[in-house]
């Protein structure tokens, strides 16, 4: 098999351990079915498994899988992989997984889906769900290690990927924030940039500048993944005397709904169809002061420069609390943008643009982490939180996208993109990225090299 023309796969082992690196974690109680055109992998769907082993609750799930994978209308096949860490050690696992399974069958096959090969994965072990020779699959399994350490899981490495936490661990829960709470100098910088941004936040010259910043930011070698920040908690990547200021500048932006916003848009459709939607909002007020609250050359970054006149490689709001005196934004419209140009409605709900642009929404995903904190209850952190969890929905983890939203509003509670983008979630809707197999970020994954 191939997957989008970049990898061989051959073996179950190579296509299972494909499967965290297109998801980001290891799966836990999850079912993952990927759709097949002829030998090249499209569309991926991972949903938690029933609690219930009833024929009702079997036939209900099988029908909301069937639904979702009928989204890539190129596909003619299935394979489909269990995850189930009980009942490994006498065979159970198998006897418990055969009805969803055969649910699932019959239900893809009523719309020309035929499932070409299942497994079932535990954490020491894993098989094939449909085979019964005793040589090929062994009581209790084969050893998961092979998954662990094959070659595909080697490759997917050397090329940058890694698999993190799955959102459902207890013992190793994934990271949304940083630990502790934000010291004092990125507070005083915080409400320092607060005040300034008050006066300032429909100024087109200052929008420019904050999108600006932003993106030298997240073109710094350790938001685009080539190096870490330091665990102990120190900036690295905002090097110099100024990292507090720069820190407390960054959470004071996404305390700017508008900003908040265009920042999202901006990340996925580039800064064109950021300044038209909020041009479209009639955001700009031309009687505010022309000249920036905030002096960029003080940040550590450079001074006057269009963020327009970066190339965009994406081809073609929400709403939330924000500082004193911002109203909400209006619901956006969903026309189709023009020219290249996109809506903030078609950006929120992976409409557009068709592919967007995956590296800058990873390094977006990256620096929001760095930006928010465990102990601290406060409008950045939920900020941070919430467009975590809408970069994770448009990548197809509904569980990480859970566990963001549901982190913001205990931190936040009513933060208004939050609530609508878990509305949004709990309808059952996928991202219109990760429904389509060409602009999926699994196949950005891929092609990564």
């Amino acid at each position: 098999m191939t997957s989008n023309e970049t990898l061989n796969i051959y073996r179950p082992e190579d296509v299972l351990g494909y499967i965290p690196h297109l998801l980001g974690y290891w799966p836990q109680d999850s079912l993952v079915a990927i759709t097949m055109q002829e030998k090249t992998f499209g569309a991926t769907l991972r949903v938690d498994l029933p609690t219930s082993n009833s024929p009702r609750v079997r036939a209900a799930f099988a029908e909301y899988v069937r639904n979702h994978l009928l989204a890539d209308e190129q596909a003619d096949g299935v394979v489909l992989a269990l995850y189930d860490s009980a009942g490994w050690d006498d065979g159970s696992v198998v006897c418990r997984a055969m009805p969803v399974l055969v649910a699932l069958q019959q239900a893809l096959e009523t719309v020309g889906l035929c499932v070409r090969e299942a497994w079932l994965v535990g954490d020491d072990y894993w098989r094939s769900a449909f085979c019964t020779d005793a040589d090929c699959c062994p009581v209790p399994g084969l050893p998961v290690e092979q998954i662990r350490n094959g070659r595909i899981n080697a490759e997917m490495v050397y090329r940058g990927s890694s698999v993190g936490s799955s959102p459902q661990s207890r013992v190793d829960p994934p990271r949304l924030a940083r630990p502790g709470k934000p010291h004092g100098g990125v507070l005083e910088a915080e409400l320092k940039f607060e005040g300034q941004f008050t006066g300032a936040w429909r100024s087109r010259l200052c929008l420019d500048a904050v999108m600006d910043a932003w993106l030298q930011i997240l073109d710094r070698p350790w938001a685009r993944g080539e190096s870490t920040p330091d665990g102990a908690g120190e900036v690295q990547g905002f090097e110099g005397p100024a990292a507090d200021e720069l820190v407390g500048f960054l959470r004071a932006s996404l305390a700017v709904p508008p900003w908040r916003d265009a920042i999202m848009v901006m990340a996925a459709a580039g800064v064109r169809s950021a300044k038209a939607g909020a041009e479209a909002f009639n955001l700009f007020d031309e009687n505010v002061s022309p000249s920036l609250p905030f002096d960029p050359l003080e940040l550590g970054l450079r001074a006057g420069h269009d963020p327009s006149d970066r190339p965009e490689t994406a081809f073609g709001t929400g709403r939330g609390g924000g500082l004193a005196g911002q109203p909400e934004m209006p619901q956006p419209s969903l026309d189709s943008g023009h020219g290249g140009l996109f809506s903030y409605g078609e950006v929120l709900l992976g409409v557009q643009p068709g592919i967007p642009d995956w590296q800058l929404l990873d390094a977006l995903q990256r620096v929001l982490s760095f930006l928010s904190f465990d102990e601290e209850e406060s409008e950045a952190a939920a900020a941070a939180l919430t467009l975590q969890g809408w970069i994770a929905w448009c990548k197809g983890s509904g569980s990480f996208a859970h566990a963001c939203l549901d982190r913001a509003l205990a931190v936040n509670p009513g933060y208004r993109l939050a609530e609508l983008l878990d509305e949004i979630l709990g309808q059952g809707t996928v991202s219109g990225w990760a429904r389509r197999p060409d602009s999926a970020w699994g196949t950005h994954v891929a092609g990564r090299k």
